[in-house]
């Protein structure tokens, strides 16, 4: 029993990892659409995957350690494939041009800094305030946000044919690099005291899990995704002056 309960958790991070290899496969063979879903899917089992661990009571160093691996490809790498892709196919940024080599820089930077994000996450898991991330997770980054932004690009291409893309792509991914770096205070989904916070979270995720299961409203996911993001980084500053002002007062 106590093989299976640590099992569990680890084969829901094992098949994302896989699905991440297999997003950045279906990349490069050109559907691009599929590939952004495979990565919200990966989304969804890093959900599964955390929610088990803790269920089951089955936290450990190496489904730690293996969680971060798998994030590494499945919300690092595949959306940073995908993304410079998306540049090419529909950004329409020519192969080996300026804007191509800007946007390589761009996403090779992303993976770079979401690798570091993740390995200073393990290092200082247990100093962390209980509820909080130090810095945008790579999940909501690559995950929630890059896959769903490709998504809605592909689904309505008559937008995305008037926006400057070469531009708003790279800058976006030294944004997100910048965020996941960064010491910025980020709430995780977690039970709060706000039973208003806690339905929200609760209806957002249900939604984004039928989104994903069903392969639609991806203008969903990247709305929710976004917000999620603004919000979360405007909690964090508020919080950390409150916080602040709570260890001034003592």
């Amino acid at each position: 029993m106590g093989i299976l309960r640590y099992t569990i958790p680890n084969s829901f991070t094992a098949l994302s990892l896989v699905l991440g290899v297999a997003s950045i496969i279906t990349t490069q063979l050109g559907d691009l659409q599929l590939a952004a879903w495979i990565i919200v899917w990966c989304g969804l089992l890093d959900v599964m995957d955390g929610v088990s661990a803790r269920l089951l009571n089955a936290t450990s160093s190496f489904g730690a350690e293996f969680d971060s691996m798998a994030d590494l490809v499945s919300f690092g790498v595949a959306p940073a494939v995908l993304i410079l892709n998306a540049g090419l196919q529909i950004g329409g940024i020519e192969y080996e041009s300026g804007q191509f080599w800007v946007l390589t820089v761009a996403v090779a930077v992303f993976v770079l800094a979401g690798a570091m994000r993740l390995a200073r996450f393990n290092l200082v898991a247990e100093e962390m305030t209980d509820g909080w991330f130090a810095g945008v997770p790579i999940t909501a980054a690559g995950g929630g946000l890059l896959s769903s932004l490709v998504l809605v690009l592909i689904y309505h291409g008559d937008v995305a044919e008037l926006l400057p893309l070469h531009l708003y792509l790279p800058v976006l991914m030294f944004v997100l690099a910048l965020l996941m770096v960064s010491r910025i205070r980020f709430p995780k989904a977690t039970r709060r005291g706000s039973n208003f916070i806690n339905v929200f979270q609760v209806i957002a995720i249900a939604g984004i899990y039928y989104c994903g299961i069903t392969r639609s409203y991806p203008e969903y996911l990247f709305g929710m995704g976004l917000f999620l993001m603004i919000a979360g980084i405007i909690a964090g500053r508020i919080t950390r002056q409150a916080v602040n002002d709570s260890r001034a007062r003592q």
